[in-house]
Order: structure tokens, then C-alpha cells, then sequence
């Protein structure tokens, strides 16, 4: 799912989503609640209306942004009351309000509201957060009225494998239509996200969606999929897009490089998507160089065609039976970003994010 949380997914419109092939993205419910504010969203006869979106939607109850704002806010049983990044003003988030702000909204899938730990969050803050995750749980089971969307429930635990097997239990026996994980790529060591999903996805029903929450990069989609997940969304794939970093079956290229101002040919000669159909990396080079507006539209429009292609590569592979070969090819050829330099910049914008940054920190 593209992340557009502001009912946008950035410097795309919704044509250009449908052209790339999306059918479902992501929008925020905190971010909508904030500005323009539910009942405007409400008043243009909700939000694929306000945004003409036509495919689906799955809204963010803002569990994560509401609680990587630590400074900001205050949290117990009953909800968290918390300072607006934008303007400081107090607002009051409660399990039976994320609902009802998801329901006005009008979203296709809603999630439950979570308390999300900090990545450093020692045991006992970690255990404080599943329990009270599973309690508010029960409690948007029992606030959603709409039967025309689908609630899902978020498993929590951190990197204690412990807790999360309780919570995936205890949210499975709950009975929800979806399950998501949250919580992870946090700033944690990647080996650790995969052994948390190896223990948690199988004790999630069957037959039902499962849902890694803020995971997008190319080579966590492939072992996501390995490990049980059906669905992910991050903001990565336009947030790299817009500092000039372009996917390729190889990994990712900086098209603000010199060596891009001599490429007559597309961004990479395996994608039919319409920057790569249209324009040469050294026209993509010219534009960045120059900041250039259009720069941003086209990788973007490049990133999730990769993306989305990648994915619709890995079903294919499933429905063949070749899916563990297409994974061996697939890491033959892919160099991630170095781990080191990954944690560093996921640190980097924890801080920010705890701090009101930008909503693409949020």
C-alpha cells in the first residue's frame, strides 16, 4: 500500500496511483483528524469521495504517530490525551473515538487503536503496552457500528518473542477479519523483525489478511512474503524517491550521481513504467539537479512501479510453485542498503519524529 496519509499520496494523483496499478493505499486517521478534520471529510461524503480515490482504503487508527510523539502526550488505561504537532492544541484519543473517527472517515479497513513501545521501551514498558493493546482491543470490537468495513486488531510485544506469541494468541482468539504486526522496523536489527515474524504469523488464523505495519523495503517485502505476511505499506519507496533514489532488481541508485547525466537510457531498462517509457535517467538527472518539481512525480511514479511489480512477481512465483527460487534469484541479484547505515537513518528519524517533524516522519 502507498502511504498517503494526508489523503495524498505525495506529487501523485490518483490516476497516476491507478496507471501504476495500486488498489488499495494508506491514509492516516491522525493526520485527517488534525486538518482538515473529520467532519469536513464527512461533509464531502467521505474519503474516497474527498480524495476521488475508487479501490480501497485502509486508514491508520494513529496509534504510531500519536505515540512516537512522547513529549507530547500522556497515556492511560482510558486513552492518551496529546499536543497536536501542528498547532499544540490537546486533543483526547480513546479506543471508541479512533473508531469513530475511522467510521466517519469511511475507510474500507480500519485498524484497532494500540499502544505502541519505543524501540528502547524496557520489559516492563513493553509488557504494560500488550496488555493494555489487548484491552482497547476488546474495546473497539465492541465501539465499531459500520458492518461495511473490516477491523483489524495489531499485535504487539516489541522483540520479546514471548509477548508476542501471547498477543498474537490472545487478539487471534478475539476473532477480528485481519491482523496486523506492529511495532517492528522501529530502528531493530532486521534479523530480529524476521525472527518475531517467524514466530508470530503462523499462530494468526488462517485464511485471514496479515499485515506488517511500516515495512516497504524491497528486500523485506520478499521475506515478509517468506514468513506469512499478506499486505505492507511505508512511506519508503516516495520518501527515497523524492531524495533522488531510484529501485532497480540490483538495488537502489542515487540518480543525482554523476554517472546518470550520460544515460540516454531509462532509470532501469526492466521497467515499463512511464518515466522509464518516457524520459532518459539523464533528463530524471537534469531535473533533480536543478530541483526541479517534476523530479519528484517521476521517481515517485518509477519507485511504486517497481514496487507494485516486484509484488505482483512474488503472487505470480506463489501460484507457479517457484516462489523460494524467485527468493534466491531475487537476493542473487539485490544489494540492500548496508545495515549499519539503515539503523543510523531510522534513529535519525525516530528522533525527528518524537520531536514533530514532518508527517512522513509521523
Amino acid at each position: 500500500m502507498p502511504v498517503g496519509s494526508q489523503a495524498t499520496v505525495k506529487s501523485l494523483s490518483p490516476d497516476d496511483l491507478r496507471e501504476i496499478g495500486c488498489d488499495i493505499i494508506l491514509c492516516n486517521a491522525y493526520h485527517l483528524y488534525l486538518r482538515p478534520g473529520v467532519e469536513t471529510v464527512q461533509r464531502a461524503g467521505g474519503l474516497h469521495r474527498f480524495m476521488s480515490w475508487d479501490r480501497a482504503i485502509l486508514t491508520d487508527s494513529g496509534g504510531f504517530q500519536v505515540f512516537s510523539l512522547a513529549p507530547l502526550r500522556k497515556i492511560n488505561d482510558e486513552g492518551v490525551v496529546f499536543r497536536s504537532h501542528i498547532d499544540g492544541s490537546e486533543h483526547h484519543l480513546t479506543p471508541e473515538k479512533a473508531i469513530g473517527n475511522q467510521e466517519e472517515l469511511g475507510a474500507d479497513i480500519i485498524m484497532a487503536l494500540d499502544d505502541v513501545p519505543s524501540g528502547t521501551a524496557d520489559s516492563a514498558r513493553v509488557t504494560e503496552a500488550v496488555q493494555r493493546t489487548h484491552r482497547w482491543a476488546e474495546r473497539c470490537l465492541a465501539a465499531q457500528r459500520r458492518s461495511d468495513q473490516l477491523l483489524f486488531a495489531i499485535v504487539q510485544g516489541g522483540g520479546d518473542l514471548v509477548l508476542r506469541k501471547l498477543s498474537a494468541r490472545t487478539l487471534a482468539a478475539m476473532d477480528f477479519p485481519g491482523y496486523a504486526v506492529g511495532g517492528l522496523s522501529v530502528g531493530e536489527p532486521k534479523e530480529l523483525m524476521y525472527s518475531v515474524l517467524e514466530e508470530t504469523v503462523p499462530l494468526l488464523p488462517a485464511g485471514r489478511p496479515r499485515y506488517l505495519m511500516g515495512v516497504g523495503s524491497p528486500e523485506d517485502l520478499v521475506e515478509g512474503v517468506w514468513r506469512g505476511v499478506d499486505m505492507f505499506d511505508c512511506v519508503l519507496p516516495t520518501r527515497v524517491a523524492r531524495n533522488g533514489a531510484v529501485y532497480t532488481l540490483q538495488g537502489r541508485r542515487n540518480v543525482r550521481r554523476a554517472e546518470f547525466k550520460v544515460q540516454d537510457g531509462p532509470l532501469d531498462p526492466d521497467c515499463d513504467c512511464y518515466t522509464c517509457r518516457t524520459f532518459s535517467a539523464s533528463y530524471v538527472h537534469h531535473l533533480f539537479r536543478c530541483e526541479e518539481l517534476l523530479a519528484y512525480r517521476l521517481a515517485t511514479i518509477h519507485n511504486l512501479s517497481f514496487v507494485q511489480r516486484l509484488m505482483k512477481r512474488i503472487r505470480d512465483a506463489i501460484v507457479l510453485g517457484t516462489f523460494e527460487s524467485f527468493r534466491d534469484d531475487f537476493h542473487r541479484l539485490y544489494k540492500p542498503t548496508d545495515e549499519t547505515v539503515r539503523l543510523a537513518q531510522k534513529r535519525t528519524r525516530t528522533v525527528g519524529s518524537s520531536r514533530g517533524a514532518g508527517d512522513d516522519a509521523l
